[in-house]
């Protein structure tokens, strides 16, 4: 249809909006009559400003009652000449409307076709930066706010002048969009009635592209919201009905609209149209209604109890979460369950949880891995469950020996051991793998068998299917073979008054589940993966049924009385005991008070401020009354030492929120308000009359009493965050020592507490997202399926999680009380079951412990050892650099103080090199918002170091201007501070803090709706929901101090700063393009980029230190060749215009050779090459690298006297 849009607007509207319109022609109407919804595609003679479309919009709407939603979408008459001139007005900066930047847009063409735009570069940098900066998507976003255009935005990359669509970023159709809301009742009822009634409900793996107004009904396993503008957003629903998963998507103008959450189970119709964001086949939303979830239930009268069942723990074995089973088994009514993954426990302290959680018992068991004298021999499967406290206690002696003293490709137990660990200690005889079942199978006679059956407490049977595979392997002859093996057991029970009881063997919870097992085990090699068992949790009833051909008084007994029975005799235990026990270290606690007295007084006179006493005494009552002054003072006796061995420290975590910490020494942040102090006569000013986010941003003073030049400090950080408002967390001391020193701060704890007492933090490494998706993909990639995404992305998350190995804390060490026993509370191993490593961990992840035990963070870090190396060079101590030093704050908002040119470096800040604010990804968040303020570099700081703090969250609410870098979450003190403030009751804003920085769950509806009373606005819950991770404050505060000062060196001594960056990095210095010069390291960075992701990971660290030797040759300074006199092992040392490189610089020589190359000069001149090669003892490989490096200068190759004359 054509007809003019004018006369439409006069004929039914007024004059002054058909005024707007004058020679504009509609060209299409697409109408949802049953949804109310119009979209008139108008050409228009001139473009309208996208208010102006909406106002009309508008109009249309409230003129005829029966339309809820009007979307315009103009497109210009001259098509081609209004885009270019748009584009080109807003490249240049002329528009008045914020256009994507690029620093380079004079690099880039463009071409219009008719709803299309091409970006066209030549540069594959600037093709990989509009790719990195999505400014496609941008420009796209663009013309739909500023004048309601769809448009296909492309970037093309010409190589060999011939122009390639090397890459593409196609933007998704854009939504109608609800240019004014009706109200939201209306909306729901008429679509939900006109849908719901017509829609023929479709399992999901039979629904294709092109169906009309269908149902599926489903569970919600995961979502995902996208924010289009500041009136819509678009929310994608992953729907799994048990026979495939669908995305389905619906628009809403408020978030607070989509009340459809994870876990609920909803009906949803709609059509059914290929979807180009997400490259599959999704129902686009008509109408929702939720429903009763489609769970298995226990209808039984009389419960089970399951005692043989396994989790993720089960190493690449177990699908089952913790929680989630032991959610089950509380729904069904169970009256407990057992946990028994395969020679591990570290399962128990989730379990535990659960419990406690859901209201069920938890029996604490192993199906451990019997042995009867070598380590090596094939062992059998047992259940030990623990009857008591000391059955727990024994159980965890066993594991412990297992691990360290019979570990032989699995964890095992000695039968000896067992014996004499028997007490408290339930034993079942296990699955088929169990010596029980396994001597029914090779037809033992009946006297041995009863023998061997006396030693079990009781005997375990199984469902038919569990052992299918006997018949397969044709070790049983068909089902009833294997019914007789059951009822053997049973006739032994009897005979012996030995309970039978039936259990599961559960790997996973449902019976669907099961390709979760097929698909872990076909990754591994299993020929026989897809002839799975189905070990999932069986109701009572279902185990009833599998036993009825024992008769139905013996199935009753087999799987609900004898199981009952056994959960009788047991009690209910903890894994890991009450109370917290710090090491002991007499008079700790008058230390720690007399140590933060005198430190006090020394900075703040002899009569303290009253806020200065006030935070003292509420942290000292608080550390003392909660058994913590043993943690400082360790603390402080590790920082002590390190300093005066000449290595600086850094705190890490939240110490730096505590005064005592400060004082102590502990951390050099200082966590009151900001204020001025004296050195000289201790005058204070705690109200100095400005808004600085810290003392560092206060302006220069005097001292008003002396003259003296003052002191700016303080941070303001509460104390809650380190130790909440009733001691209700465990402080968690984290220290960055050098990594040169950290082995001696190790050895220094053990000689403090007793090296019997210092165990390593272990951890568990578990199946990640990235390795879950590609045993995924290869498992149907094998099987030549295709499988759409969202399906892909559901069993992914059924895989992720699952146990591969253990480790260790890269710092972490645990420290148990002198007289106490370790397997009190936690089981020990080697790290990754290895026993040469001479390293002990505990078994459980240390999280589990941090109530209980003390953990303190030891780490090793790069940057206390280039601060020592600064100050050896230099002279100049770090502590002694002011924060507020103006020349190296510019440093993080452009190269000025380097004097370089952004194009020089490839950068308009100056940070490469800098700790924490050298990567491409926080110096793009530095060009964004270009800091001024130290307090500015803190918030930076906490927004690049936590996870969806700044992507798809603080970063959008700044770009879209709905909140500043002042407004926006940054820390997570942040939230507690903010809620306060807002009048949220204290301890409530402290728990939403832990909660949203731990992101382990949303936000409740009772926390919303408080936030919400007090004013909160919704942007900031919304943005409160988006994180995953927080840093601590005073943690970003500890960055950035040392980073600042390492910038302050940077700017002012850099031949000392390039030399401790690169001799951190020797190994992996790239000499060769170095020594020739920036034009061929500039070359090598631009090859490095080009690759893209497919540079290798080798490459990848090479970039950054490729981009600060550029920057090094850019400021004029040079690299000198190797010297066999003047080079170092590993150092780079200053020399008058440049480095010299050392030997560990040379490509293939390492550590052990670069040091043998020093030692060997020691003992006097070479006389020769071969002189050289004898005392060094360098390789083959070594020395023709240094001959290709001519390192050997003239030095003759061998001596040339002969005795001939």
């Amino acid at each position: 249809m054509t007809r003019e849009f004018a006369v439409f607007l006069r004929n039914n509207i007024n004059e002054e909006l058909a005024s707007l319109w004058q020679e504009s022609m509609i060209r299409k109407v697409e109408a949802w009559n049953q949804e109310g919804i119009w979209r008139l595609h108008i050409e228009a003679a001139d473009l309208l400003p996208g208010e102006q479309i909406d106002k009309t919009a508008d109009q249309i709407k409230g003129c005829f009652s029966f339309l809820d939603q009007v979307e315009i979408c103009q497109t210009p008459q001259n098509y081609k000449e209004k885009i270019t001139s748009i584009i080109s007005s807003g490249i240049k900066g002329n528009d008045d409307l914020t256009f994507p930047q690029l620093d380079k847009w004079d690099e880039v063409e463009f071409e219009i076709a008719s709803g299309r735009i091409d970006f066209i570069t030549r540069a594959p940098l600037i093709y990989q930066e509009i790719l990195e900066k999505d400014i496609c998507t941008q420009t796209a976003d663009w013309f739909w706010q500023h004048y309601r255009l769809r448009i296909l935005v492309r970037i093309l990359l010409i190589q060999n002048e011939t122009k390639q669509a090397v890459d593409c970023v196609y933007i998704p159709d854009r939504p109608p969009q609800v240019v004014a809301e009706p109200p939201a009742e209306k909306r729901i009822r008429k679509s939900k009635k006109g849908n719901m009634d017509k829609a023929a409900i479709v399992k999901i793996d039979e629904v294709q592209e092109g169906m009309v107004n269908i149902a599926i009904a489903g569970e919600i396993w995961d979502k995902n919201v996208h924010r289009i503008n500041d009136r819509l957003f678009v929310v994608t629903y992953s729907v799994y009905d048990h026979t495939s998963s669908l995305l389905v998507k619906s628009f809403y103008n408020q978030i607070e609209e989509d009340k459809i959450q994870i876990g609920d189970w909803y009906k949803f119709c709609g059509d059914v149209r290929y979807d180009k964001y997400s490259s599959e086949v999704t129902m686009n939303m008509a109408a929702s209604q939720k429903i009763k979830k489609e769970l298995r239930q226990d209808k039984s009268a009389m419960k089970r109890v399951e005692l043989h069942a396994h989790t993720k723990m089960s190493s690449m074995d177990g699908l089952t979460e913790v929680n989630e089973l032991v959610e089950c088994a509380a729904r069904w009514g169970h009256p407990a369950i057992a946990i028994t993954d395969h020679g591990s426990i570290q399962a128990f302290p989730d379990a535990y949880q659960a419990g406690k959680k859901y209201g069920i018992k938890i029996i604490y068991g192993v199906e451990a891995y019997l042995i009867e004298n070598d380590r090596k021999e094939r062992p059998w499967h047992i259940i030990l469950l623990a009857a008591d406290q000391a059955g727990l206690y024994n159980i965890y002696q066993l594991i412990t020996g297992s691990y360290l003293d019979s570990y032989y490709r699995r964890p095992k137990i000695l039968r000896s051991a067992l014996i004499e660990k028997r007490e408290g200690i339930i034993i079942g005889s296990a699955c088929e793998a169990g010596e029980l079942y396994s001597a029914i199978v090779a037809g033992t006679d009946r006297a041995e068998l009863e023998q061997m059956a006396a030693f079990y407490d009781y005997l375990e049977i199984q469902p038919l299917a569990n052992n299918q595979f006997l018949i397969n392997d044709g070790r049983a002859a068909d089902l009833e073979a294997l019914k007789n093996h059951n009822r053997l057991l049973v006739e032994l029970g009897e005979k012996l008054n030995k309970p039978v009881v039936a259990t599961g063997d559960v790997h996973f919870l449902e019976p669907h589940h099961e390709i979760y097992r097929i698909i872990i085990q076909a990754g591994q090699g299993y020929d026989d993966a897809e002839s799975q068992a189905p070990l999932y949790f069986r109701t009572t009833d279902e185990m009833l049924a599998e036993f009825s051909y024992l008769g139905e008084e013996t199935a009753r007994r087999v799987v609900i009385e004898n199981p009952g029975a056994i959960n009788d005799r047991i009690q209910a235990v903890k894994p890991v005991i009450d109370g917290f026990y710090p090491p002991r270290i007499e008079g700790a606690e008058e230390a720690i008070k007399a140590i933060c007295y005198e430190k006090a007084h020394a900075i703040y006179g002899d009569v303290l401020p009253e806020i200065v006493n006030a935070r003292l005494e509420h942290e000292l009552g608080a550390i003392i009354e909660h058994g913590f002054s043993v943690l400082y003072y360790i603390a402080h006796k590790l920082v002590k030492r390190s300093n005066e061995d000449g290595y600086v420290v850094g705190s890490r975590g939240s110490v730096g929120s505590s005064l005592v910490a400060y004082f102590t020494g502990i951390t050099e942040v200082n966590p009151l308000l900001p204020h001025y102090i004296c050195s000289h006569c201790h005058y204070c000013d705690f109200d100095p009359g400005y808004d600085a986010a810290c003392g560092a941003d206060l302006p220069e003073g005097q001292c008003p009493q002396c003259g003296s030049l003052l002191i700016k400090d303080g941070f303001d950080i509460p104390f809650e965050t380190f130790l909440g408002f009733n001691g209700n967390k465990t402080p968690d001391i984290d220290l960055n020592f050098s990594s040169e020193y950290q082995s001696r701060a190790h050895q220094y704890v053990e000689e403090l507490l007793g090296a019997d007492n210092v165990f390593r933090a272990g951890t568990v490494s578990t199946i990640a997202d990235k390795t879950a998706y590609g045993f995924v993909k290869n498992y149907f990639k094998d099987r030549e399926m295709d499988v759409k995404d969202s399906e892909v992305n559901r069993l992914v998350k059924g895989i992720s999680g699952v146990k591969r190995t253990t480790g260790q804390h890269p710092g972490g060490l645990i420290v148990v009380p002198r007289g106490e026993d370790i397997n009190r509370f936690t089981p020990l191993q080697h790290p990754a079951e290895k026993r040469d490593s001479g390293i002990i961990t505990t078994h459980f992840e240390y999280h589990a412990l941090e109530e209980q035990l003390v953990k303190l963070d030891i780490l090793g870090h790069d940057d206390p050892t280039i601060i020592k190396a600064l100050e050896d060079m230099t002279g100049i101590q770090a502590s002694s650099i002011s924060l507020s030093d103006e020349k190296t704050m510019q440093l993080f908002s452009s190269t000025d103080p380097l004097g370089v040119t952004p194009e020089q470096i490839g950068t308009s800040i100056g940070t490469y090199g800098i700790p924490e604010f050298g990567t491409k990804f926080v110096r793009q968040m530095l060009e964004v918002t270009r800091p001024s303020t130290f307090g500015e570099l803190i918030r930076i700081s906490g927004l690049s170091h936590g996870t969806d703090v700044w992507s798809h969250n603080a970063e959008v609410l700044i770009k879209n201007q709905v909140a500043t870098l002042k407004e926006v979450i940054c820390t997570r003190d942040d939230i507690m501070t903010y809620l306060i403030r807002q009048g949220l009751e204290k301890l409530q804003a402290f728990n939403i803090m832990e909660k949203v920085r731990k992101g382990k769950e949303r936000l409740d509806e009772q926390e919303v709706e408080s936030m919400r009373a007090s004013q909160v606005p919704a942007w900031y819950i919304e943005s409160c929901d988006k994180i995953k991770y927080m840093f601590p404050k005073a943690h970003a505060v500890a960055y950035v101090t040392m980073a600042f000062r390492i910038a302050y060196f940077k700017v002012n001594y850099p031949r000392e700063f390039y030399a401790s960056f690169f001799s951190v990095r020797a190994e992996d210095f790239d000499m060769e393009s170095a020594l020739q010069g920036y034009d061929e390291v500039k070359a090598k960075i631009k090859a490095i980029e080009k690759l893209g992701f497919e540079a290798t990971p080798k490459e990848k660290k090479l970039l950054p230190i490729l981009e600060l030797a550029l920057e090094m040759l850019a400021r004029g300074l040079v690299f000198y060749p190797i010297d066999l006199y003047r080079s170092d092992a590993r150092k780079f040392i200053a020399e008058e215009k440049g480095l010299r490189l050392p030997f560990l610089a040379l490509p293939s020589v390492g550590e052990t050779a670069a040091q043998g190359i020093v030692q060997a000069r020691e003992q006097g001149e070479f006389l020769t090459i071969e002189d050289f090669q004898q005392r060094s003892r360098l390789n083959k490989t070594g020395m023709d690298i240094m001959r290709k490096y001519n390192c050997f200068g003239d030095l003759p190759e061998e001596s040339q006297i002969s005795l001939f004359g």
